[in-house]
């Protein structure tokens, strides 16, 4: 025997499938705010080198940095752009922003649901932020030679800045405590 409740199956609610759904947002967003990141920092870095008159010329530093391990970089001045570098600099930097967008992703879901977590998501993001600086500039002295360190300074907080206002409008009722 059979019971009719009157409710269609679209009309029941369906809760195996939330938590995947809340997941996939995660990293949507993740993903979403990465993305936005990275544009923002190949913008501010192309206004740089449109001002100087080389546009191109830092994914083209940083592409030959990462895939020829600085072959090239002797005289940086000389080196001509490479749309090859660029694009391939392009994928690399906007795949590792997705990356660390879906992990910030994932963390401010934490903050979300434990208010407590917030304060110590905003401290490692500080930490991270500054210790990136302090990893380029001992790892990557070849081309902070040719990109200063206060241009990639302002960049990093470009990009925190457009990831942080992406993740508060889609965070509207987030609180962090300490």
């Amino acid at each position: 025997m059979t019971v009719q409740t009157g409710a269609t199956p679209t009309e029941l609610p369906d809760t195996s499938r939330a938590p995947a759904a809340d997941n996939a947002r995660v990293y949507q967003d993740g993903i979403v705010a990465g993305l936005l990141g990275a544009a923002t920092i190949a913008l501010w870095f192309l206004v740089l080198d449109s001002a100087a008159g080389r546009p191109l010329h830092t994914p083209t530093v940083l592409g030959t940095a990462l895939f020829r391990r600085a072959a090239g970089l002797a005289s940086p001045d000389s080196l001509a752009v490479s749309l090859e570098m660029v694009l391939m600099f392009t994928w690399v930097h906007a795949m590792v922003f997705a990356v660390l967008g879906g992990l910030a992703s994932c963390l401010l879901a934490l903050a979300e649901r434990h208010s407590s977590a917030g304060f110590g998501v905003l401290l490692l993001f500080v930490v991270f932020l500054f210790g990136f600086i302090a990893v380029a500039t001992i790892f990557a002295a070849p081309v902070l030679r040719i990109l200063t360190w206060p241009a990639i300074l302002v960049a990093n907080l470009l990009a925190a800045g457009v990831m942080a206002a992406y993740f508060r409008r889609r965070h509207p009722h987030l609180i962090v405590r300490p």
